[in-house]
């Protein structure tokens, strides 16, 4: 019953670890092509600017979804009999 509790928790810090790299990556990723497509085109700066809030806010969620899912594996494991 421990090795299972133990085995639990470490999974779930890896998840967590994993969601937060990620999410960081791809924040960074969509900042970089955001100011460079404004860089190419200023005028598109509006548009471009909305669709980067809104994929943000798709990165963002992402973690949410993660904490979510281990939270349910620390509380109501589902591997303990």
């Amino acid at each position: 019953m421990e090795t299972i509790i133990a085995y639990t928790t470490i999974a779930v810090g890896m998840m967590l670890a994993a969601a937060a790299l990620g999410s960081a990556i791809g924040w960074g990723l969509i900042c970089a092509k955001t100011l460079e497509g404004i860089a190419r085109q200023p005028e598109m700066r509006p548009q471009l600017m909305t669709n980067t809030f809104i994929f943000a806010g798709l990165m963002e969620s992402f973690p949410f979804i993660v904490l979510a899912l281990a939270m349910w594996f620390t509380f109501a494991n589902p591997f303990i009999v």
